[in-house]
């Protein structure tokens, strides 16, 4: 896709699995690494800022850039359209950066067959029932839309086996090191 040196690290797995905290930290640890800003229809949260959280776009523009072919991947969940915009992947890994794209199971797929040497990683819950505990205590979604979050954590859950690598996140200190341990080893095979 690019002819730079970068990387691209496909991190998913189902909502309140962990993904951003465990990001967060491995960004910290490997500084060499960049996150991708999704674009997003869903409306902002408290605090979080367009064009640094999510590309925050209207129906009708997201729409239009998927017409236009814009999207490396693209997916709809718990009722909004989510994407990752091709130009900003290919820019960075042009410019020899390696990437990180927290995105759901739908756009891992879409990612592993646009980009076979994506680097696809599945972070799991110890087992399903935790989910719900941390949506819950996240506190940034009613009772509808983290119930609709859990319908569709099923189904992600059973798509575990398609992803090359698979951290569980029980222990967000053993989790992190272990994505830390296999980021740097990939980075290293460059």
């Amino acid at each position: 896709m690019a002819d730079g040196s970068g990387r691209v690290f496909v991190i998913t797995g189902p909502s309140g699995v962990g993904k951003g905290t465990l990001i967060g930290k491995l960004l910290k640890r490997v500084p060499e690494l960049e996150l991708s800003t999704s674009a997003t229809t869903r409306s902002p949260r408290e605090g979080e800022r367009d064009g640094r959280d999510y590309h925050f776009l209207g129906t009708a523009e997201f729409e239009r850039r998927v017409e236009a072919g814009d999207f490396l991947e693209h997916a709809i969940y718990a009722g909004n359209r989510y994407g990752t915009l091709r130009e900003e992947v290919e820019r960075r890994l042009r410019a020899g950066r390696s990437l990180v794209l927290e995105i759901e199971v739908q756009g891992g797929r879409q990612v592993r067959s646009a980009m076979p040497e994506a680097v696809l990683i599945f972070i799991a819950p110890p087992e399903p029932a935790a989910l719900r505990a941390r949506l819950e205590g996240r506190a940034t979604d009613s009772e509808a839309e983290i119930a609709k979050r859990l319908r569709t954590a099923e189904l992600e859950l059973e798509a575990q086996p398609e992803f090359s690598h698979v951290v569980v996140n029980d222990d967000v200190q053993k989790a992190a090191a272990e994505l830390e341990r296999l980021v740097r080893e990939q980075l290293s095979l460059q």
